[in-house]
């Protein structure tokens, strides 16, 4: 019972005398800390992390370490660029018998916000938005991006021009002669206003930053905000008739394509991040298949479609 362990990873050579890119862990769960306002309570992240084996003659690194590190930031520390940045470094420096020089950490959770409704005062609602930190570090920088997933409505330009164009035949056919009657227009409208309608649908935007090492914080809410307000068309959480009423008039102010969305949100990223990406998706209710555009700014940038999936 008092022999040693056996340790293989030291006291073994690979066959194969190859350096390795990465090696780590992935799909750990971690509460974390976030440091951002309004957001007290712990978030349920996946972490993936992992450091460079430059060493052929080493067989393995060693993974409770990197674990341990992940365990212990997420007991003492909230989430930012300064925070991350230490805890990859820790992570280079408890693996110098092994020569590792890189480190690289990938944090995937969903960020639940209380939204208020449009109108009516008092009401709220739960919304989650998917988001991924990924942090790499080497030789004492380290690059942050983070991509984030807002859900939005969409109302097509084209099909609310057609739209109108029937209701102004049906309105000419009507009230073609004669003295034309306000009271009369009104209620005929309200019976027929919506002769025909727009087709809309619910969109995803998914947006990509570089976040500046000397960031305070990595502003999660912050972007998704600014998307939000850039679109016009948040989805909504609780809603009465009133907030309902003001939901499709903001549809009605903010019609646009998908080529409209994508660069009405570039538009707004560029402000504050020279680096970024944005892909938007409509899930069109005219067709069975979405409707597309994407578009980088920005070099080396890792770049992931809408289309491609959740968060694969």
């Amino acid at each position: 019972m008092n022999s040693p362990l056996p340790d293989v990873a030291c006291s073994e050579v690979s066959q194969a005398l190859l350096p390795l890119d990465w090696v780590g862990m992935q799909g750990i769960d971690i509460p974390l800390i976030l440091d951002e306002p309004g957001i007290d309570a712990p978030v349920h992240a996946r972490a993936d992390l992992q450091v460079n084996l430059p060493a052929p003659q080493i067989k393995g690194i060693h993974m409770s370490r990197l674990y341990t590190l992940l365990d212990r930031f997420a007991e003492h520390h909230a989430v930012s660029p300064a925070s991350l940045s230490a805890l990859l470094e820790l992570m280079v420096a408890s693996h110098a018998d092994c020569h590792s020089t890189r480190a690289k950490l990938r944090l995937s959770f969903d960020l639940l916000c209380k939204r208020p409704a449009l109108v009516t005062a008092g009401l709220s609602g739960w919304k989650s938005y998917p988001v991924i930190i990924d942090a790499h570090w080497q030789q004492g920088h380290v690059v942050l991006d983070v991509c984030a997933e807002v859900t939005y409505s969409s109302t097509c330009p084209c099909s609310a021009a057609l739209s109108r164009q029937l209701l102004e035949q049906a309105f000419s056919a009507r009230f073609a002669t004669g003295v034309v009657d306000s009271a009369e227009v009104a209620a005929w409208l309200r019976q027929h206003g919506s002769l025909a309608t727009p087709h809309s649908q619910r969109s995803v935007a998914t947006v990509h930053v570089r976040v500046d090492e000397e960031a305070e914080r990595m502003g999660l809410l912050g972007l998704i905000d600014g998307v939000e307000a850039a679109l016009g068309t948040p989805v909504q959480t609780a809603v009465k008739r009133a907030d309902e009423q003001a939901f499709a008039r903001l549809n009605g102010q903010h019609l646009m394509y998908v080529e409209d969305a994508a660069r009405t949100i570039q538009q707004s990223l560029l402000l504050h991040f020279p680096v970024s990406s944005v892909s938007v998706r409509h899930l069109e209710s005219l067709h069975p298949h979405d409707a597309v555009a994407s578009v980088v700014n920005g070099p080396a940038l890792r770049f992931r479609t809408a289309g491609e999936g959740r968060w694969a």
